[in-house]
């Protein structure tokens, strides 16, 4: 698998929209654990300390976040910097960049001091940051030294930023003389490592959920709680997971050589073919111009997975009966992995989906009823062994079509079999899984992502069950629909965090996650 390929492969199967764990990241915050503190140290030597500052830590330990962050919060009009970040080696490589970032015509310390000086009676200061400083040698650390220094009229400001072995060299150098202040980054605690990844795997559209206790616990001891460690160790993790699941998976159908979703697509056309030769068994069956009566229908049925066929079409239409999977018992699967699939930006909270599906709605039976389809006189029984079918009784008037299970959301029960069918109820309101709702909200708000079914009876069910603030809307995820269920509208997401704890205890297991609406919308556009 090609390295691209291998990448939309793990964003894939996680449900990310980013990689959560590569150095720059799209919305990138600064995590402040052990790092703001050391942020505000910098500022503060800066304004009152005349001594170069020494930022140590090992490789991977946030020096150059840490830099790029000194930076960003510095007051632009009041200070100029300039960063040294190509790893130079020799003094007049250093002075060069340090000359060029200036302005001045002159690489040498006196013409860069000079510059210093006209600066500062402008009201602007300037700052030097030397990224993997380490790597100077001795001359340059020396000319960095009297750079520090200032020539009593104007003085820059050092920040170096190196492994912890650029102490010792600058103790040489100094002889004795206090001329640093070093400061020397902290790992983090198990705590802040756990904090540090839910800021990032949230970051990527997913939950800290993606990983157990244990393997946080794992990542921190191996990682030894450096910040550039935990992103490698949690990244190797996942994949090796993803593998793992993925191994398994063609283990359990080794006898196929297809991938899954060409199967998947495969046994949709099977079942097609299947219901389509039954129904034109049950027409060879019957006399064109008779009516069949419901028993009758009943007897025809399988057993298993409820397959609905749509009323009758036109002669001028085509007559392969609508498909509908309407089981309430056991949702569809949902493979996540393929051979290179589309990246899934959303989770599906696929595990409280397989909830909902357990969830029985509290509309009566629904029983196919084409056009040619009429109520039996009374009450069905179950079926006996098979024997030659009676002749039909005498009908009643037909029944008006039912709507398809799909399409109906809080059907009244069944009337008795010798009444007109009711006219079906109308999904509570805020429940149609229609646009407008979504569409009307702000796209700065939030809204809590409950679950998702491929069943919208239940959904419907749980959307009136839980009144007015609970909502969904549809969306095809790999060429299905799914029906996703939302809570609320929430100012912030810290509101929409804090409106968990308000939801059904069965609910909150399903771990509901905030989005903002301007994502849901985006989503249905797709």
């Amino acid at each position: 698998m090609t390295s691209l390929h291998a990448d939309e492969a793990f964003l894939a199967h996680y449900q990310f929209n980013h990689d959560p764990f590569a150095p720059r990241v799209p919305g990138f915050k600064f995590f402040p654990a052990q790092r703001k503190p050391v942020l505000g140290q910098l500022h503060h030597l800066a304004r009152y300390s005349q001594l170069l500052l020494a930022v140590v830590g090992p490789q991977g330990s946030g020096k150059t976040l840490l830099r790029q962050a000194l930076v960003a919060s510095t007051n632009k009009q009041a200070v100029q910097s300039v960063v040294l970040a190509q790893g130079v080696s020799g003094s007049d490589a250093l002075l060069r960049q340090i000359a060029q970032g200036l302005s001045v015509a002159q690489a040498d310390v006196r013409s860069i001091l000079a510059q210093v000086e006209q600066l500062a009676l402008t009201g602007q200061e300037v700052y030097l940051l030397i990224d993997d400083a380490d790597q100077l040698d001795d001359a340059a650390l020396q000319s960095v030294l009297t750079l520090a220094a200032g020539n009593g009229e104007g003085r820059p400001h050092l920040f170096l930023f190196a492994e912890p072995e650029l102490l010792e060299r600058l103790e040489v150098l100094a002889d004795g003389e206090e001329c640093y202040h070093a400061i020397e980054l902290q790992p983090y605690s198990e705590e802040e490592t756990r904090e540090y990844l839910a800021q990032r795997l949230e970051g990527a559209g997913q939950s800290l959920e993606v990983l157990s206790d244990e393997q946080i616990e794992e990542i921190h001891r191996r990682a030894q709680g450096w910040p550039g460690a935990i992103n490698q160790e949690a990244r190797d993790l996942l994949v090796e997971q993803m593998l793992a699941q993925r191994a398994a998976g063609r283990g359990a159908g080794s006898g196929f050589t297809l991938p899954k979703k060409h199967l998947l697509a495969l046994a949709v056309v099977l079942i097609g073919v299947a219901a389509a030769w039954l129904m034109q068994g049950h027409e060879a069956q019957a006399p064109a111009t008779a009516e069949i009566t419901a028993p009758l229908s009943l007897q025809a049925a399988a057993p298993a997975p409820v397959v609905e066929a749509a009323a009758e079409t036109p002669a001028t239409e085509s007559k392969a009966p609508a498909i509908e999977f309407a089981g309430a018992s056991q949702p569809l699967p949902l493979p996540l992995v393929g051979e290179s699939q589309a990246v899934i930006r959303q989770p599906l909270a696929e595990a409280a989906g397989e909830e909902l599906d357990d969830f029985e709605p509290p509309a009566a039976p629904v029983v196919p009823a084409p056009s040619t389809v009429v109520a039996p006189a009374a009450p069905i029984a179950a079926a006996p062994a098979p024997a030659p079918a009676p002749a039909p009784a005498p009908a009643p008037a037909p029944a008006p079509a039912v709507p398809k299970v799909a399409e109906v959301a809080g059907a009244k029960p069944a009337a008795p079999a010798s009444a007109p069918a009711s006219a079906p109820v109308k999904p509570a309101q805020g429940g149609a899984a229609t646009s407008d709702w979504y569409v009307q909200q702000p796209a700065s708000r939030y809204a809590l992502q409950i679950l998702g079914s491929r069943s919208e009876a239940n959904v419907q069910a749980l959307v009136r069950e839980g009144g007015g603030e609970y909502h969904y809307f549809r969306k095809v995820h790999q060429g299905q629909p799914l029906f996703v269920v939302t809570y609320g509208s929430f100012a912030s997401r810290d509101a929409a965090q804090a409106a968990i704890k308000t939801l059904p205890a069965k609910l909150q297991a399903g771990k509901p996650w905030p989005r903002t609406l301007g994502s849901i919308q985006q989503e249905m556009r797709r």
